[in-house]
């Protein structure tokens, strides 16, 4: 999901340079809500790399593959844009596309070999969050001067907005066990949000999430567990929100991109290159943290205590 939200600021700033510009965007599944978020978007164009890879066989014989591939290949485009630098969208994407490619050349891409895929591969610097790296991709490939300002990734006004903000929205769960922040801490904060007169909102979108967000709320009567949303529904519920407590999870980057107030936690990912871009956005990396010795797990999140973490929000936030 971050990988997706990452591109959209890319998006806005090849619409202000270039009149009339349209964009087809080739997604995964899961995620095809997001791009049509953003005006720009013509058709979103659904893949299932993740799913097929697991059974190539039956994905071959149920036509869906050659489905794909023909909704592809449906126009001739005057630029094929590879924002993501990996083997499988280069190899099974960009590949049967028609028009004149772009991508990360073998010094900036994910994985290298991407690279001789494209009609033109471009180097753009490695250290630098992921939005701009994508951002400078498309001016180069599209031959428009890097805008100076902040991205902007033009989807909030795709939601509903109300005046009375009155709840938070903790996300939680992510999909690495060394990611999440320990259960214990997240009751110490939703207790600390509930004496300052909070309520929170937990989402979730799968069992093992739904468990999590039970537990977290058992016995806190501020605390509601949200039902199974799609996630044009979670947005909405981010969009509306106070603010919002998150792990390193797209979650998180959704929350940045609907501009609300947002303090995202890293244990053992770097937060300069996908952290919270755009307004509002605060990370909070754990080993910048006094050495703390309580048994909570994982380990690596032992520093960041729950009244470190509200303080710098109630800091970021005004109720």
């Amino acid at each position: 999901m971050g990988d997706v939200i990452h591109a959209l600021p890319a998006l806005t700033d090849a619409v202000n340079a270039i009149a009339g510009i349209r964009f087809d965007w080739v997604v995964e599944e899961g995620f095809k809500e997001i791009p049509q978020w953003h005006s720009a978007v013509d058709k979103v164009i659904p893949v299932a790399i993740r799913r097929w890879r697991k059974s190539p066989l039956d994905t071959w014989r149920s036509g869906e593959w050659q489905a794909f591939k023909q909704q592809l290949q449906m126009r001739e485009y005057d630029a094929v844009i590879d924002a993501q630098g990996l083997l499988k969208s280069a190899c099974l994407i960009v590949r049967y596309a028609r028009g004149p490619s772009f991508g990360l050349d073998k010094n900036s891409a994910k994985e290298p070999w991407a690279s001789k895929c494209y009609t033109q591969s471009i180097a753009v610097a490695k250290e630098q969050h992921a939005v701009e790296r994508i951002r400078q991709l498309f001016a180069a490939a599209l031959n428009y001067p890097m805008p100076e300002q902040l991205g902007d990734f033009a989807i909030s006004e795709h939601f509903e907005s109300c005046e009375n903000k009155n709840y938070l929205v903790f996300n939680h769960s992510t999909t690495r066990v060394d990611k999440h922040y320990p259960e214990a801490y997240w009751q110490q904060l939703i207790q600390l949000a509930g004496e300052d007169g909070w309520k929170i909102k937990l989402p979730w979108g799968n069992a093992l999430e739904k468990k999590r967000a039970q537990r977290l709320a058992l016995g806190n009567a501020n605390v509601e567990v949200l039902t199974k949303l799609s996630l044009c529904q979670v947005a909405q519920v981010l969009a509306n929100a106070a603010g919002c407590i998150s792990v390193d999870t797209g979650l998180s980057h959704l929350t940045a991109a609907l501009n609300r107030p947002n303090i995202t936690l890293f244990g053992p990912t770097d937060p300069g290159l996908v952290g919270g871009y755009g307004k509002y956005q605060r990370s909070l990396l754990a080993s910048n943290f006094e050495t703390n010795h309580s048994a909570v797990e994982p380990a690596i999140f032992r520093p960041l205590l729950p009244q470190a973490v509200w303080k710098e929000f109630t800091q970021l936030i005004i109720k």
